[in-house]
């Protein structure tokens, strides 16, 4: 599989805010316990899935009293929905969510929430048990079992067929799943399924299901589109006073996630075990296999207000209700 653009541009990112944070990588983290514990405590929530995988890291750090900032980590959810109250009341200062979301959450509450950086990129893929499809177009005429129905994966895929000329409601066939478990279900009864997934479920269900392997990666079929977008799946949202009136236990957050969200590609082996520990995935061997294509990653400033903006645009086009009605403003993107 070729190496995503989006990836190099991002990971240049993480080199540059180590690079701001000191000059250290993922292995040189200072392993003394940083003075002054009057410092503001930031707490801290990620969804269970990739958001928290290139988290994983921080978490551990934190755990051992070798970070900067002091942080409070929220119970992993499963449900994106279930951070938007506490972002909005106060109750969390800093969660790791899907694009759509905060973008709907700076419209619901009228600035208070900003975002920091792209953390996830696209971790939609089409995969199928025979080998019919090479091209979005080869999904013409066929049945797609796929989750996200009136969310985020639907506005995706109706977006890139549309930019083929297929209709997403006529041209194909889609039995929607309320959940992963009951899609693999039925690509575990037919052996000619195809289906669109989420990673790292994509890896798991591969595993389990004979001859079932990707065909597509929906990341990189948006990029095909040279419209200066990508796909993004997750960021981190702060609180918009929080921001204003901690600029430096940001700045310092910023730079302690670029060290994790490097960690997955300097240390894969690590990092799948202690994803294992949070129990974020159940098998440290199934985390290292999947990590490559869970589209962790880091990306700030007017690269991500360039590469959010364009996505968002696209998902308003789908269906305005994914961004809370209309697009956010230009402060809705932190540049610090």
């Amino acid at each position: 599989m070729k190496k995503k653009k989006g990836f190099r541009s991002a990971w240049l990112a993480v080199a540059m805010a180590a690079m701001l944070a000191g000059s250290f990588s993922a292995q040189e983290v200072s392993t003394e316990q940083p003075s002054g514990n009057d410092q503001q405590i930031v707490r801290v929530g990620a969804m269970s899935g990739p958001t928290a995988m290139g988290m994983v890291r921080l978490m551990e750090l934190s755990s051992l009293s070798q970070t900067q900032n002091t942080y409070e980590f929220a119970d992993l959810m499963t449900d994106a929905s279930a951070f938007a109250a506490p972002l909005s009341t106060g109750e969390l200062d800093i969660a790791a969510v899907p694009a759509n979301l905060a973008a709907a959450l700076w419209n619901k509450t009228e600035g208070k929430i900003q975002v920091l950086a792209i953390n996830v990129s696209s971790v939609l893929h089409i995969v199928e048990r025979g080998d019919e499809i090479h091209s979005l177009e080869d999904l013409k005429g066929k049945k797609l079992y796929a989750t996200g129905q009136g969310a985020t994966p639907e506005a995706v895929l109706t977006y890139l067929l549309a930019q083929k000329g297929i209709a997403l409601d006529t041209d194909l066939e889609i039995q929607w799943c309320a959940d992963t478990t009951e899609a693999l279900s039925y690509v575990t009864e037919d052996e000619g399924a195809i289906a669109m997934l989420p990673q790292p479920f994509v890896t798991a269900a591969c595993a389990k299901v004979e001859g079932l392997h990707p065909a597509l990666d929906l990341g990189e079929e948006w990029e095909k589109l040279e419209n200066g977008s990508a796909i993004v799946t997750g960021v981190l949202a702060v609180r918009s006073d929080f921001a204003a009136e901690h600029p430096e236990t940001v700045q310092t957050f910023l730079e302690e996630y670029a060290v994790s969200a490097a960690y997955p590609q300097e240390e894969p082996e690590k990092t799948a075990q202690l994803i294992e520990d949070y129990g974020i995935v159940a098998s440290a061997a199934l985390a290292q296999k999947a990590l490559p294509s869970c589209g962790i990653t880091f990306v700030t400033g007017d690269e991500m207000q360039e590469t959010l903006s364009g996505y968002l645009s696209a998902l308003g086009e789908i269906n305005p209700a994914l961004v809370g009605g209309k697009l956010p403003e230009e402060a809705f993107y932190y540049k610090g």
